[in-house]
This record gives structure tokens, C-alpha cells and sequence, in this order.
């Protein structure tokens, strides 16, 4: 049997062709616009020491994270003319109880670095 490089070429081509139809028409992967860096570390505003387990989250969208030992968080979050940071003390008294806060971003470029200080009830 001798090879045939005709169907093998032909084949080849006609993947491609349907490859750069498919693109044609659905377009490409965008930037799912996860662009904002927001990172800070959360203290106690009395002894000022780190506070772990502080829910860190932007409202209105699903996005959140807890600050861990040295209560530091860092998450991306989408492009937007301004952000509501929330904090929520949501581990009860493990490391004592403390007053929720909230702060308002607005004009973010790329990055922001947030000191917070929380005060205990």
C-alpha cells in the first residue's frame, strides 16, 4: 500500500479551514477583565497585631477571602469605577469580636494596598 500524502494534506487543510471558521465566527477568548489587584492586611486598631480569619470581600459580587496569620489578603476582582470593601469579623470570639468596616475604592489603575484597622466591640 502506497501512502497517500493527497488525503493526509487535504485533511490537514480542511482542520484548519474549519479551525479559522469557528474563530471567524465566535472570536477568541477576552480578558475576563480580572484586572484590579486589591491586597492589604487587616489589624486589630487597639494592638494593632494581625487579625486571621477576616472576611475580605467586594460587595455585590461573589468574590471574598480571609486573611490569613499575618492578616494579609490579596485577590483580582473586575475592572470597575469604584469598589465596596467589606470586612467582617465572621469567626466569633477566636480572635476576640470585632466591628465590621467597610471602605469605597474609586479610580483604581491596577493595584491598591489597604492598612485596615478594626475595632473590638
Amino acid at each position: 500500500m502506497k501512502p497517500n500524502w493527497r488525503k493526509k494534506i487535504l485533511g490537514g487543510l480542511s482542520l484548519t479551514t474549519a479551525l479559522f471558521i469557528f474563530q471567524a465566527c465566535y472570536g477568541t477568548p477576552q480578558d475576563m477583565g480580572l484586572d484590579i489587584l486589591i491586597e492589604g492586611q487587616v489589624k486589630s486598631g487597639k494592638t494593632e497585631q494581625p487579625i486571621k480569619g477576616i472576611k475580605v470581600s467586594v460587595e455585590d459580587k461573589v468574590q471574598y477571602q480571609y486573611t490569613d496569620e499575618s492578616g494579609k489578603f490579596s485577590f483580582y476582582t473586575e475592572s470597575a469605577s469604584s469598589y465596596k470593601i467589606k470586612f467582617e469579623d465572621i469567626d466569633s470570639n477566636v480572635n476576640g469580636i470585632f466591628v465590621e468596616k467597610d471602605t469605597v475604592l474609586k479610580n483604581i489603575i491596577k493595584t491598591i494596598y489597604l492598612n485596615i484597622e478594626l475595632e473590638e466591640k
